[in-house]
């Protein structure tokens, strides 16, 4: 004898109604892109990568094809003579060494210094004088160059350093401000308990910095240095009002010095630019990762 099930099936299988909710085709999904955003990136792109195409076009044309006023045209045939002759008139290998000098002084004065300055004021938060040493430094930032530039003038000359020592030594204090800044939010991440330990194993404070905390800033140290080297590097009114010999002038200066015998020499004169902005590209394209990684770990709260 058979029974019968109490309860028919109303609905033939595979066809039971979905419990989940209904998905709004208008909702966006995290992480999408946004077209805004999108044609935003896309326009801040070809605002630097047309000029940078029309600065290596130009350098590869001729007197003649540079002279004829279309800019965007492509350089054939191509002459790199204009490089060869741009590196006569500026005397381009002293004056690349002054400014690669000038440059990697600053990045390493930069480092050091700010990265100790702000170790200090960031474990010292508590006590009043570091505290107001970082709003000091803060304040710094808000005045212009101009205000004093007539002292640094005199005082660089009175000392005997209107030279490129003494530009590279103003260019680490003028990038002081900003630089304990990125190192002081970048150090509050990281956990105290590190140094606690170190310290409980027997480590002087100089040990800590050093061998504990110096290596963590690896990120941050890149950020710092790539800001000062692109400072120092394209900085044209310092150089210009502190160094006293031309013969021990800067790169961007010497360019400036010589821009009269370019004349209508376009190809020549962006030839000379692309020589000074390739080390710039160069070192931004080879530590870009670590500059992105130094800024967002610096913003985030562990």
């Amino acid at each position: 004898m058979t029974t019968t099930p109490t309860h028919a099936r109303t609905t033939p299988p595979g066809t039971e109604p979905d419990s989940r909710p209904p998905v709004n085709p208008k909702r966006k999904r995290i992480g999408a892109p946004s077209r805004t955003v999108t044609i935003s990136l896309m326009i801040a792109a070809l605002v630097v990568v047309i000029p940078l195409y029309v600065t290596i076009a130009m350098s590869l044309k001729s007197t003649s094809q540079a002279a004829d006023g279309n800019a965007f045209a492509l350089p054939w045939p191509l002459n790199p003579d204009s490089f060869a002759t741009a590196w006569r008139l500026t005397d381009f290998p002293v004056s690349f060494g002054i400014s690669l000098a000038v440059a990697a002084a600053t990045v390493i004065g930069t480092l050091v210094l700010s990265s100790l300055a702000a170790y200090a004021i960031a474990r010292n938060w508590d006590r009043r004088l570091f505290r107001w040493s970082f709003y000091y430094l803060l304040g710094a930032m808000f005045l212009p160059f101009p205000v004093v530039a007539l002292p640094q003038i005199k005082l660089t000359a009175l000392l005997g350093i209107d030279s490129p020592v003494g530009v590279a030594l103003l260019h680490i204090v003028f990038q002081l401000s900003f630089s304990v800044l990125l190192y002081s939010a970048f150090l509050r991440s990281i956990p105290a308990a590190l140094e606690e330990s170190a310290r409980i194993d027997g480590a002087t404070t100089w040990q800590i910095f050093w061998r504990i905390i110096m290596p963590l800033l690896g990120p941050m140290n890149a950020t710092v240095g790539i800001f000062a080297f692109l400072a120092s590097w394209n900085d044209y009114m310092l150089p210009s009002l502190i160094t006293a010999d031309p013969a021990q002038q800067t790169l961007p200066v010497v360019q400036s010095i010589f821009q009269s015998q370019f004349g209508t020499n376009y190809n020549i004169a962006f030839a000379s630019y692309l020589m000074a902005m390739a080390p710039t590209v160069l070192v931004y394209l080879f530590a870009q990762r670590w500059v992105i990684s130094g800024v967002t770990q610096g913003a985030v709260k562990q």
